[in-house]
């Protein structure tokens, strides 16, 4: 009978135990198709100290996708896509943010919607670089001398050539 109440009060702790929150970040790549080929990512989950609701993505474009971005910098934004775009993009990896990493990535997103002037490069500053420095702020290793700046799919494949334990995350 011990052993049954025992048991009955641990269960009952943990019923009134709040939930664990966390956000949880994915890395997407989409190739060439019927859009530029693009790297970003999703963030997704509840926000630990507030409860808040978080379903975006974000990746770095830009405004005007014609040729003039193969010539030098042009006006660059943060873009958010539709489901039906991520659902049809490759899932490479995803991490469980805390919040203080949540907040270290929703401020690199506002820096980067904040750049100045024509701040998309092709060759210096597109959406790998964005996300390229996203998962820098999250502590893991990049080739910044990389050859696949503009091959999405290849570089945050280098990146988990370079991070073995992110393709053990997704085990």
């Amino acid at each position: 009978i011990l052993r049954f109440v025992f048991c009955w009060l641990l269960l009952s702790v943990a019923a009134m135990a709040p939930a664990r929150a966390e956000v949880v970040a994915t890395f997407y790549s989409h190739d060439f198709g019927d859009h530029f080929p693009h790297a970003f990512f999703t963030l997704k989950g509840k926000i630990d100290s507030t409860g808040e609701e978080v379903d975006t993505n974000f990746g770095f474009t830009a405004v005007s996708v014609s040729p003039a971005i193969l010539l030098g910098s042009v006006k660059g934004m943060i873009e958010t896509k539709e489901a039906k775009y991520v659902d049809k993009s490759n899932k490479h990896f995803s991490l469980k943010l805390s919040d203080d990493q949540y907040a270290k990535l929703t401020a690199h997103v506002e820096k980067w919607r904040n750049l100045p002037g024509k701040s998309y490069n092709l060759g210096k500053q597109n959406c790998v670089h964005f996300v390229m420095e996203a998962i820098v702020l999250l502590g893991f290793q990049v080739n910044r001398e990389s050859k696949f700046f503009k091959k999405p799919k290849s570089f945050v494949l280098e990146v988990m050539q370079l991070n073995p334990m992110l393709a053990l995350l997704e085990k």
